[in-house]
């Protein structure tokens, strides 16, 4: 084999392996399928307590500063608000790439406010969420363009 052929083999693996690989579109899917069961009862029902004994491991990993770790933490300090008679969580689009999820939504406990814009950040492993972050944006009174937050 010359040298050329060699160095060409040797360059190809050495890309290969610094190229991160990409998640297998059955990963993709099967963990799309999931969101968007737990998107529809979460959300969608507002059942916190049943989506999460779904779709959530008890250990659960909490990023959002204001909340403890654990599934039963997370019932505790969201069920009231998905309770209140006028909250609404208007799902806007699901975003899944491997083993994770991000949940774009506008999100409001009274109708009488502007509510926010929120992005729910999941990570998967088995089938079930383990992982959450969180970026929450008000909703201004006025914006600078006719399309803001969503």
């Amino acid at each position: 084999m010359s040298r050329f052929v060699t160095s060409a083999i040797v360059a190809t693996a050495l890309i290969a392996a610094a190229v991160p690989a990409r998640p297998r579109a059955s990963e993709t899917e099967r963990n799309r399928a999931i969101v968007t069961a737990f998107a529809e009862q979460f959300y969608g029902h507002r059942d916190v307590a049943g989506a999460f004994a779904k779709f959530v491991v008890p250990d659960y990993i909490q990023h959002n500063p204001g909340l403890p770790d654990g599934r039963e933490a997370a019932v505790a300090a969201l069920a009231p608000k998905f309770a209140m008679p006028g909250a609404r969580f208007d799902v806007k689009r699901i975003i899944v790439d491997g083993d994770l999820a991000v949940i774009h939504l506008h999100g409001r406990t009274d109708p009488n406010n502007a509510g926010g814009a929120v992005a729910d950040i999941y990570r998967l492993k088995d089938g079930k969420i383990v992982e959450h972050w969180d970026v929450i944006q008000p909703i201004p009174a006025k914006a600078a363009n006719p399309h803001p937050m969503f």
